[in-house]
């Protein structure tokens, strides 16, 4: 975590929802919603933008997360947010999340895959990756069409790439 306040931020989302007691929780719904802000450019331009009232732009996240977040989730995003911060949301989830997971002694592999994974799945991963890296590790799935399939995992700088795609370039690579 290479910026301080950024950490900052993340510590501070991390303690309160210790805090509040539902860490898991929250820590599934910022996901959530730093992926729908790093994939809508529209969304994250108008929660960044500083000639965007404060209010608007508080009143852009009640709307997203009302029924669909805790209020816990909702009151730190719009901390976030209100504070002018909000370019920087996906970043301090990402620290958030890492910092959630430190606190269990594991680390987060994030993992591109073109349909949700089961929780089987999930399981079955985190074990292969742990038997592979010596990693215990939470899996955080992001849905990504572009991925044909198989999936593409992330752990800190380490990239497992068994997609579809890669494998079938290597087939074309093959016959070259």
């Amino acid at each position: 975590m290479a910026n301080p306040q950024v950490a900052g931020y993340a510590e501070a989302l991390f303690a309160v929802a210790a805090a509040e007691g539902n860490l898991a929780v929250v820590e599934d719904e910022l996901f959530g919603f730093a992926q729908a802000i790093r994939s809508n450019d529209e969304l994250r331009s108008t929660l960044a933008d500083g000639n965007v009232p404060a209010g608007r732009r508080l009143q852009v996240v009640e709307d997203l997360l009302s029924g669909q977040a805790t209020a816990t989730t909702s009151a730190l995003v719009s901390l976030v947010v209100g504070a002018g911060r909000a370019a920087d949301l996906p970043a301090i989830v990402d620290a958030f999340i890492e910092r959630s997971a430190a606190s269990r002694n594991k680390a987060v592999a994030t993992v591109r895959s073109a349909v949700d994974l089961s929780v089987d799945q999930r399981q079955r991963l985190a074990e292969a990756i742990k038997t592979s890296s010596g990693k215990d590790v939470e899996i955080k799935v992001v849905i990504d069409p572009t991925v044909l399939g198989g999936v593409i995992t992330e752990i800190g700088d380490d990239i497992i790439d068994g997609s579809v795609r890669r494998r079938l370039n290597q087939l074309r690579e093959s016959f070259r």
